[in-house]
């Protein structure tokens, strides 16, 4: 049995969230969308290998969310105790961040 691939791209397929930002900021929102786009495919669904798949969705993206948050604190716990505006350029959080999202 042969098995046949349409090299064809589908325009009207949902893309894949982009979280490639350069501001935690934007990151946390972007984060924040898609657990409420996961709840609302959650509530939707009626298969349960569908209700699997977004139960597993919302774990991640909550676990990505806390994780995000956490960092935002770190952050303004780091400019609070320097007292410099400048700071957050140079914060090793802000580089971890950028590098991971980029």
């Amino acid at each position: 049995m042969k098995s046949f691939f349409s090299r064809n791209i589908r325009e009207d397929l949902p893309i894949e969230e982009d979280f490639t930002t350069s501001t935690l900021d934007e990151a946390i929102k972007k984060t924040r969308y898609a657990l409420e786009s996961a709840y609302a495919g959650f509530d939707n669904a009626i298969e349960p290998n569908l209700i699997d798949s977004y139960i597993y969705e919302i774990n991640s993206l909550s676990k990505r969310y806390d994780h995000l948050l956490e960092l935002s604190l770190l952050e303004k716990a780091a400019d609070n105790m320097d007292g410099s505006q400048n700071s957050h350029q140079k914060s090793p959080i802000r580089a971890l961040v950028s590098h991971v999202f980029s």
